[in-house]
C-alpha cells in the first residue's frame, strides 16, 4: 500500500481547540489503525502549531477520507491541509 504524508498547519491563535480535542485525535489514530507515523509541528515557542500524519491506506482517496474524520479537522482547527503521496526511503 503506498503511503500519504498530511501536513497540516493549524489556524493561528487556535492551541486550545487543539488541546480540546487532542484526546479525540489521540483515539482516532488509534482506532482507525492506519498511521504510521504521527506527530506535532511546534512554533518557535515549543507550542504545538501543526500536524505531520503518515498514513498507510489504499489510495488517495482514503487519505482524504481519514483526513476529514479527523476530530481535529471536524473542530475546524486547521488552515491547511496537504495530501501528499510519500515514499519511506530511510527508517
Amino acid at each position: 500500500m503506498p503511503l500519504f504524508a498530511l501536513i497540516c498547519r493549524d489556524r493561528p491563535g487556535h492551541l486550545q481547540t487543539r488541546l480540546d480535542n487532542r484526546a479525540a485525535h489521540l483515539g482516532y489514530i488509534e482506532q482507525s489503525g492506519v498511521v504510521a507515523q504521527a506527530g506535532p509541528f511546534l512554533d518557535g515557542a515549543g507550542q504545538m502549531c501543526g500536524s505531520l500524519v503518515i498514513l498507510d491506506v489504499a489510495d488517495r482517496a482514503a487519505a482524504e477520507t481519514w483526513a476529514t474524520g479527523d476530530p481535529y479537522a471536524k473542530a475546524g482547527l486547521f488552515d491547511s491541509v496537504v495530501i501528499e503521496e510519500w515514499k519511506r526511503v530511510i527508517g
